[in-house]
């Protein structure tokens, strides 16, 4: 008789490659992929805490599959990832959800398979939280949903205790993996065909810092002196941690992609302080001086964040002149969320919602010209993407180049996974149309 399940994931990137391990682990016990949790006879959550938005979107879906429950006792309903991780969510959980059948933490993924076998002897709620032990698992077999573009993860955990984010509380201490194993799972991806490889970790340019293993510089060159035809990417990258040397090396290896997602949060150094970020905006502006010099059509994204505790209109000002002094690719942008735990929640002067919202409203309307002014500039180019998917209702391919923009063609032939060229007619905002030649 076929299983099925379904995973529900919420928040960045590192969560999406999460859920692949997840989809591995269900799949080893047979379960096959099913679009909805009606149908799934496992149900698996994969939350995230950093924006109250998240969590409280979690808890919404979660509610909402009480019925399912109750009109099929055998499914089985897990939750896990950062949610579940903070003190006292797991209890929380249980007792706002009782029908919830199991409860796992961030250092339990790996453990879900023997979660799932424990449920099916007993009735009663499986909880495992377990914290940080400075462990790496490496036994995961992923399955992977997003080719032609791969994950891996070559960091795990938090050093920065940034004053506004949950992530070291509920991810523990910055952990590296051995680069030979890193190396080893890269190289497999390119062997099966793979053409963009993506190495993750909160903070990627202080892999292994002070540990007996390669740096993060030395690791990059590693990777991008591997055979094969493929782009490679890093995210994210802490500016007080980017360095000459990285830039260099982007410089030299063709595969780096001239992509680089530089998070900023503010343009003021008050606000920069009390985020406790251990960088000023003159240090931040050497980075990108410097990655410019190395690399001149570097594309620079990042991230801001408005209305953080203590954010004056000066503060705010500073933070446009920024933006439009960078000039940034394109940009994440957010209004301060208080999470619980850290210190910015106990910060006083928290910001009212109606100013937060008045200068994202601000923020938002400057980061999108910039970016329209630089899709205008590919108007009459050929650029190359790396096509991966076709979107149903354009009813055209699409793809990125090595600097992120997303680009939209048509073709009568399946492209998925191709490098492609294609010249630019239209620039449409963040994405790109073009012909293919």
């Amino acid at each position: 008789m076929e299983k099925f399940y379904h995973i529900i994931t919420y928040g960045c990137q590192m969560n999406v490659h999460e859920s692949e391990k997840i989809a591995g682990i269900l799949r080893e016990l047979g379960y096959e992929n099913c679009d909805e949790a009606e149908s799934a006879d496992i149900v698996v959550f994969n939350t995230c805490c950093i924006r109250e938005n998240a969590e409280n979107h979690a808890f919404g879906n979660i509610g909402m599959l009480k019925k399912l429950k109750a009109q099929n006792r055998n499914k089985i309903i897990a939750v896990g990832g950062c949610l579940t991780q903070q003190m006292g969510k797991a209890d929380n959980l249980k007792s706002k959800f009782p029908f919830v059948d199991i409860i796992f933490g961030t250092h339990n993924l790996h453990k879900l398979k023997e979660l799932i076998l424990l449920k099916e002897k007993q009735k009663k709620t499986v909880i495992q939280i377990d914290d940080d032990d400075g462990s790496v698992y490496e036994g995961d077999t992923p399955y992977r949903t997003s080719y032609p573009n791969a994950w891996v993860n070559i960091t795990y955990g938090c050093n920065n205790f940034c004053s506004y984010c949950i992530v070291p509380y509920v991810r523990g201490r910055e952990r590296s993996r051995k680069s030979e194993n890193i190396i080893a799972e890269v190289k497999a991806l390119i062997e099966e065909g793979y053409k963009e490889i993506t190495l993750l970790g909160q903070n990627v340019n202080s892999y292994n810092n002070g540990c007996d293993d390669v740096s993060f510089p030395e690791l990059l060159k590693k990777i991008a002196s591997l055979e094969g035809n493929f782009r490679l990417r890093f995210m994210t990258s802490h500016p007080k941690d980017f360095s000459e040397e990285i830039a260099s090396v982007m410089a030299k290896y063709p595969k780096i992609c001239h992509n680089l997602h530089l998070p900023v949060q503010s343009g003021s150094n008050n606000v920069l302080k009390r985020m406790n970020r251990k960088y000023k905006v003159e240090d931040y502006l050497e980075k990108i001086e410097i990655l410019h010099k190395y690399v001149p059509d570097c594309a620079v994204t990042t991230d801001i964040i408005v209305g953080f505790p203590g954010e004056t209109d000066e503060d705010f000002n500073a933070t446009l002149d920024l933006v439009k002094k960078v000039n940034f690719a394109s940009a994440f942008t957010f209004v301060y969320s208080r999470r619980d735990g850290t210190v910015a929640s106990r910060m006083p002067d928290q910001i009212p919602e109606d100013v937060s919202k008045s200068r994202i409203m601000k923020l938002v309307e400057l980061v999108n010209l910039q970016t329209r002014q630089h899709s205008e500039k590919y108007e009459g180019k050929i650029i190359e993407v790396l096509c991966e998917g076709f979107d149903a209702k354009k009813e055209m391919y699409m793809g990125r180049d090595e600097y992120g923009r997303m680009g939209y063609f048509k073709s009568e032939n399946n492209e998925i996974g191709n490098f492609v060229k294609i010249k630019i007619e239209k620039a449409n905002g963040v994405s790109l149309v073009g012909k293919r030649i």
